[in-house]
């Protein structure tokens, strides 16, 4: 079969591999510890549900503008102007069923043959893998864990060039954890402005904060109109499946994104934007009792893995990974990872899934109860003493 040139330039999520391959596992009768996937390990709050069963009830069950429904675009934009202390209208707001067609649409609608987009590596695979695609150069721009695999500001000023025509960040950061300060911010939007160029601003562990606080590049002055803030529901409220997302950018842009998604998908399901306009309108409780579990999480994985043999671990600020060093280790991390996969029953990931300047790391995801957390790290453990 001869495909179009563009697929072999379209990577994947090694996450999803290594799931399937721990599932091959488990269908042979292995015990398996998930650490792999990042998916919160709750259930969608009931109260979204009922949201959304009423919603169907109600006639929400038909096409709605590509953009998005207007009531729900005002409550997203509502929900953001009061989050980030900007003034968004609801016409710079698009919905999307998740959050990664907008990072597919953003790139395609300001992205040309030959232009160079800046992304944080290691980092989420379809920044690169999206920008190689539309025939774009990825430009990897490094985060080093001497200063917490926050991007480096006078780095980034050395990868510009006049090609360069977007930069992408990531804040709380996958896979490792870190969060950019608003110094950062400033210091990466002074960039950004110098050289006109756009910012994509990849947000959806916003809630996810343990230490310090989250902000938005978009808030920083004069960035808003240079700024796609993209958004989502799966990891803040466990709707994972539901396929929500959104973002904000100026109204211009916002029209040629929905454009593209006319062209796509035609526009999201009605109900599931309603029971996203409940998500952020209801109770908080259970999604702040879900963040508060996800930092005990941490706060006892980072000890017990700084405590194997051969691995240190920086305590993340942000969202639900760790990203211990693995150098020390007899193995390379891809072999290691596998290793612990195959020998020990944890499903984990290698670093180098994240790109080259993962090489020498792990990823693990907090993604699961605190028993199965301590017996998957003495399992490793074990793997590492013997």
């Amino acid at each position: 079969m001869q495909l179009a040139e563009a697929m072999s330039r379209l990577g994947t999520e090694t996450a999803f591999t290594v799931l399937a391959r721990a599932k091959a596992l488990e269908a042979e009768g292995r015990d398996i510890i998930h650490l792999e996937i990042g998916e919160p390990d709750f259930d969608t709050p009931g109260y979204i549900i009922e949201a959304a069963y009423k919603a169907m009830k109600d006639g929400y069950t038909h096409y709605g503008p590509s953009a998005g429904l207007p009531e729900a675009r005002e409550a997203y934009a509502q929900h953001i102007s009061e989050m980030h202390g900007i003034e968004v209208s609801p016409d710079e707001v698009v919905i999307t069923p998740g959050a990664k067609p907008i990072l597919f649409f953003g790139i395609l609608a300001l992205v040309d043959p030959g232009d160079e987009v800046i992304y944080p590596n290691p980092g989420f695979p379809i920044y690169e893998s999206v920008t190689e695609f539309v025939g774009a150069k990825a430009v990897p721009a490094p985060l080093r864990e001497e200063r917490e695999f926050r991007l480096d500001p006078e780095e980034l000023k050395s990868l510009v060039t006049d090609k360069t025509k977007m930069i992408i960040l990531n804040s709380p950061h996958n896979p490792t954890g870190s969060v950019l300060t608003w110094e950062d911010l400033e210091a990466i939007a002074e960039v950004a402005l110098e050289n006109d160029i756009w910012v994509l601003s990849d947000e959806p562990y916003s809630k996810m904060i343990y230490d310090g606080e989250h902000y938005s590049i978009a808030a920083v002055e004069g960035m808003k109109d240079k700024t796609i803030l993209l958004e989502g529901f799966s990891k803040t409220y466990a709707m994972t499946g539901w396929r929500l997302g959104y973002a904000v950018m100026n109204k211009e842009l916002a029209a040629q994104i929905a454009k593209l998604q006319t062209n796509c998908t035609s526009c999201t399901a009605s109900f599931i934007q309603m029971a996203g306009v409940a998500a952020l309108q209801g109770p908080q409780d259970e999604s702040e009792a879900m963040m508060a579990e996800f930092k005990q999480r941490r706060d006892i994985m980072v000890p017990l893995l700084n405590d194997l043999p051969g691995v240190s671990c920086l305590s993340p600020a942000g969202a639900f990974y760790v990203f211990p060093n693995v150098t020390e280790c007899e193995d390379h991390c891809d072999v290691l990872a596998r290793r612990i996969l195959d020998e020990a029953g944890v499903a984990v990931l290698s670093g180098t899934a994240f790109g080259k300047y993962g090489d020498g790391y792990l990823r693990l995801s907090s993604a699961n109860s605190v028993e199965n957390i301590q017996e998957a790290i003495e399992r490793i453990r074990t793997l590492l003493e013997a």
